[in-house]
């Protein structure tokens, strides 16, 4: 709270990672741009941000995809892009909106393995917003909302 709005926004920058259920990919920018931004954006060696981002997109089985834009991609293709973008700077928080809404059963494993994993990896928070039991039952912790409360779910 006592931060000022250009130390939250260096917070957030380094700290937050976001999957947002619409994507919000930067349409004029290529899946490996997208990827590499908030690592531009942090400050990260062009070199060192190439090589994050294709490695990312690769895991994803996302290798033939780098260098297209975002509306040449399927829905499930620009997911996987948003979600190597959350990741790539490593942060400490990584908040998701439905990360495999738009995915088919097999490949929405793989993406929440490598969210869950990722996180694990970087002693990373991942707070995750799903109607999938898949998706909840690799959670360490689930809340649920009844009739407008928060509670502990069972």
């Amino acid at each position: 709270a006592g931060m000022s709005e250009r130390e939250l926004t260096w917070f957030r920058r380094r700290e937050l990672g976001f999957v947002f259920q619409f994507f919000n990919l930067v349409p004029t920018l290529s899946a490996a741009e997208n990827v590499e931004l908030p690592l531009a954006l942090n400050r990260v060696p062009r070199a060192a941000a190439v090589a994050r981002a294709t490695g990312l997109l690769e895991r994803l089985g996302l290798g033939a995809c780098m260098n297209r834009l975002p509306d040449e991609l399927s829905g499930g293709e620009q997911q996987r892009v948003a979600i190597a973008r959350a990741l790539a700077h490593e942060p400490g928080l990584v908040i998701t909106d439905e990360p495999t809404g738009n995915l088919d059963a097999e490949t929405a494993d793989e993406v929440l393995r490598l969210l869950v994993d990722s996180c694990r990896e970087h002693d990373a928070t991942l707070i995750m917003a799903t109607h999938s039991r898949e998706a909840a039952a690799l959670a360490d912790r689930t809340l649920g909302i009844v009739a407008g409360r928060l509670e502990q779910a069972r």
